[in-house]
């Protein structure tokens, strides 16, 4: 099989100037200014490891006069000069790509886009699949069925993906149509004039009905409203020569051809001196992940022993204690082996020893044996799939270091012990390799590679145990996250059962009725063809059925969602073809999506729990994500009626908090017109609009109480104007007048907003109510956007963070519960604000007064918490 050919494109200018002003300014020992090559090159790294490219450029400007010029002089006018302390570091990014063996190319009278959309456009011709880069939106309009466009929004790391159906999505448009919005609109940015007058909202709405911006330029008559008619008949010229400025170019004369742009790694001997000299010095430490590039860490020697019998002689009553599982999935992964390291000594102990042994079965199932662990879920459901049932875990090194730090990413216990400069075990990826040169060595390197991962543990555990102490994080760590981790081991373990005759049977309906599609769509259209090839799909509709088609590229007719959609009242056959697509992606995401992770000898799936991924604090599943099943679909919805009781005469039980975010913000804010409201329970959405718009409850209307429930749930996320607009499609003056009268009418969540972004500016992180800390260092950025964003995550943190405790705290109180009523009910999925359990019959009538009781009572807020439930014989039936 050939391999699959990529090409990365960067926009190198972007991408440095979005580094220099979202980090802070650095400078090495020689006073050089660092700040824009160092997110360079973590964006770099994360593009190598995420898109794994096989060709791949970064374009730059070639200076300040280009074609566009002879267009209109002003072009790019008013634009401030770049920052010296900028300018100095484009050498070193030019450097960096070269040590990276990263090609660089610019070209004269011509833009950084230009090449982009040129080399662009010749990769989806060579069958490359193509990933642009920038952080300018105006590389969107590349976007197409073979070229996914990434746009930097939160600093350079956080990127948001820009594909025609996302386009669609986001503004109901055409990749193409970008052209044609800022040729309405203009850019400010580039002094791209536009049409005076029109705005972002207003031009998608004149593309929405005249699609471009001749065709509005055409038929100005059918334009409502006198002033933009007068508007668009004076700036005609201006709105295409706009267009025109606006338009990538794909015909620039780009020398360098796509062979010439394969990658084919770092070049360590310049990149090792290059890191060196600007002082990148964790940088450094991350080169050694490469396996291809790594020079193992001169490690000191250490003694260990490997125990092929085991007595109880080896161990301690504190011990550290490491699982190996070297895969992702640890319900199915084989288990490597095992270390442990006390005052004893170090050893290591063969999986067949370890399992074969009464004594080692003995010593993990002793609660009163403390072990220290890395990942103690992880290591739980590793041992317990094979018989032993891990107990007295009392520290996890996995755990503690995501509670310090939830924003540093955890790979493996030597990352952890990097942060605290211990080195005393290699990086996975060093030892074991990566990719195709991945393998377990013989049995004596293993061996200390384990027992080192024992002693790292060691010598990590005061060290976090200090932090924690000084970030009164004690109770967080000991109370919530550590208890918690055996509970979602305990319902990992359990998984959840599947109805297979039902889902197959869900599976075969929607298979027949994509038969049923297919049969009527090639009756429409008169002949056989692939419906799920774009290419034939659009000879079809745009040559035979002759439908209105957007221009013709050399790849072919767009036939995107977008495309499609407007064209649904033109012919039956669009309809169909929407259905069919939707109906395959239900079939191949969802039914065949479980059925290849349920486990075949229980037909359960085992869903992981991700407890240390978030900087909220908030759960995630994966394999399968449980928490993201599609319910807007109705045959979605249905999907929930496959998961089921494992026991006979038993139902799924539901319980989810009411509003819990908003009754969190009433608490935290201390707003008594909020902590009132939710006292006397009345619907606080109606409670707001009377308030906003100084109206009785009967004379709220739908519109206004959707207005209300919009600002009320937007306030929790720190919404702003322009998103208040988006989401109720109002404008932003009305959005802003909106808000304004919000906090007008609370007071105390205006002044928790002002103080919380205070705060997080004099201590660099904001906390939840059970002191999880979220550190925003972009909150003193000088970017305005990436400032915005930061104190958006500052006031929202605090709110959603808490939320996300309290139904941990929840799900421990529960757990204790069941056991002291010794009830036989089973706690199975967290879902966000929800949780759902599969139970006997006849312990109905206890839960539906427990489940609550506990829930409620999980804290003490200055309002109450409210909890409602439902049951029945599926999921589906539970909601």
């Amino acid at each position: 099989m050939m391999e699959k050919k990529k090409l990365v494109l960067i926009d190198g200018n972007s991408i440095a100037y979005r580094a220099f002003f979202a980090l802070p300014l650095l400078n090495n020992d020689k006073g050089i200014h660092t700040n824009a090559v160092y997110g360079f090159t973590m964006m770099l790294m994360k593009i190598l490891e995420d898109e794994k490219p096989t060709h791949m450029l970064v374009a730059f400007d070639a200076g300040k006069t280009t074609f566009r010029h002879k267009t209109f002089s002003e072009y790019k006018g008013g634009r401030q000069k770049t920052p010296p302390e900028l300018s100095e570091q484009f050498p070193f990014i030019q450097e960096l790509l070269d040590s990276y063996g990263i090609s660089r190319y610019q070209l004269e009278n011509y833009e950084a886009d230009d090449i982009i959309g040129t080399l662009s456009l010749a990769g989806e011709q060579d069958g490359f699949e193509v990933r642009v880069i920038s952080g300018d939106k105006d590389l969107t309009q590349l976007a197409s069925d073979h070229t996914s466009v990434g746009i930097t929004r939160k600093g350079i790391t956080d990127i948001e993906e820009y594909t025609p159906e996302h386009i669609l999505e986001k503004y109901g448009l055409t990749p193409e149509q970008i052209i044609d919005m800022k040729g309405l609109m203009g850019d400010a940015s580039d002094n791209i004039p536009g049409v005076p007058g029109v705005g972002e909202k207003t031009a998608i709405k004149l593309l929405k009905e005249f699609s471009t911006v001749e065709n509005l330029l055409n038929s100005i008559d059918s334009v409502s409203g006198a002033k933009l008619k007068e508007k668009l008949t004076e700036f005609k010229d201006q709105a295409i020569m706009s267009k025109e400025l606006a338009t990538i170019t794909r015909e620039a004369p780009v020398e360098i051809k796509l062979d010439e742009l394969q990658y084919e790694g770092m070049i360590r001997e310049k990149l090792i001196p290059l890191f060196k000299e600007l002082g990148f010095n964790t940088l450094l430490d991350k080169l050694g992940e490469d396996p291809s590039d790594m020079v193992q860490a001169d490690l000191e020697d250490i003694e260990f022993e490997i125990c092929t019998n085991i007595t109880g002689d080896i161990f301690a009553q504190e011990n550290y204690f490491y699982v190996e599982v070297l895969e992702d999935n640890y319900h199915y992964a084989d288990i490597l082996g095992f270390s442990l390291v006390n005052e004893k000594g170090s050893f290591f102990i063969p999986v067949e020893t370890a399992l074969n042994s009464p004594a080692f079965k003995e010593w993990a199932e002793d609660e009163e044996m403390e072990k220290t662990v890395y990942d103690a879920k992880r290591s739980e459901v590793a041992l317990r799939r094979r018989g032993i049932h891990l107990k007295g875990t009392v520290f996890d090194t996995f755990i503690a270091p995501y509670i310090v730090n939830p924003s540093e990413g955890i790979d493996d216990i030597a990352s952890v012990a990097s942060r605290y400069g211990i080195n005393v075990v290699d990086s996975d990826e060093a030892f074991y390799g990566k990719g195709a040169k991945r393998s377990i060595p013989e049995q004596n390197k293993l061996a200390e590679h384990l027992v080192r991962k024992g002693l790292a543990m060691a010598e990590l555990k005061e060290r976090l145990e200090k932090e924690l102490k000084e970030n009164q994080q004690d109770e967080l760590f000991k109370e919530l996250e550590m208890p918690l981790s055996l509970i979602l081991a305990d319902m990992e373990y359990t998984g959840i059962k599947i109805d297979l005759d039902r889902l197959s049977k869900m599976g075969e309906e929607i298979k027949e009725r994509l038969k049923q599609l297919e049969s009527r769509i090639y009756n429409l259209a008169g002949e056989e063809f692939n419906i799920n090839s774009p290419k034939q799909l659009g000879v079809i509709l745009f040559e035979k059925l002759n439908l209105p088609a957007s221009k013709k590229t050399k790849t072919g007719y767009s036939t995107s969602a977008d495309v499609l959609e407007k064209l649904a009242s033109d012919h039956e056959v669009i309809e169909q073809i929407l259905n069919y697509r939707q109906l395959g992606k239900l079939q191949s995401t969802y039914i065949e999506g479980l059925l290849k992770v349920m486990d075949p000898k229980t037909d359960k799936v085992h869903t992981r729990f991700n407890q240390a991924l978030t900087q909220t604090g908030r759960l995630s599943s994966t394999d399968p994500n449980l928490q993201n099943i599609p319910i807007r679909l109705e045959e979605g919805k249905k999907i929930r009626q496959a998961f089921i009781p494992s026991e006979k005469d038993w139902v799924i039980f539901a319980a989810d908090y009411s509003q819990i975010e908003l009754r969190v913000l009433a608490h935290i804010a201390g707003d008594e017109k909020l902590i009132q409201a939710f006292k006397e329970d009345l619907d606080i959405h109606t409670k707001t609009a009377m308030e906003v718009f100084h109206v009785n409850a009967e004379e709220v209307t739908s519109n206004m109480r959707r207005h209300a429930k919009a600002v009320n749930f937007g306030i929790v996320y720190g919404i702003s104007d322009f998103g208040l607009s988006q989401s109720l499609s109002i404008s932003r003056k009305e959005a802003g007048k909106f808000i304004d009268r919000y906090l007008e009418s609370y007071p105390g969540v205006k002044e928790y907003m002002d103080d919380i972004v205070q705060l997080a500016k004099q201590k660099g992180y904001v906390t939840t109510l059970m002191q999880r800390r979220r550190y925003i260092p972009e909150i003193t950025s000088r970017n305005f956007n990436l400032r915005g964003f930061a104190e958006r995550t500052a006031m929202n943190t605090p709110i959603q963070g808490s939320a996300a405790d309290i139904i941990k705290k929840a799900m421990i109180d529960m757990a204790a519960k069941l056991q002291e009523h010794g009830l036989k009910s089973r706690l199975l999925l967290q879902v966000h604000d929800e949780l759902i359990f599969e139970a006997p019959k006849d312990e109905i009538e206890t839960l539906k007064k427990l489940v609550p009781e506990v829930m409620e009572n999980a804290i003490e807020l200055k309002v109450p918490l409210k909890v409602d439930y439902s049951y029945g014989p599926t999921w589906f039936d539970a909601k």
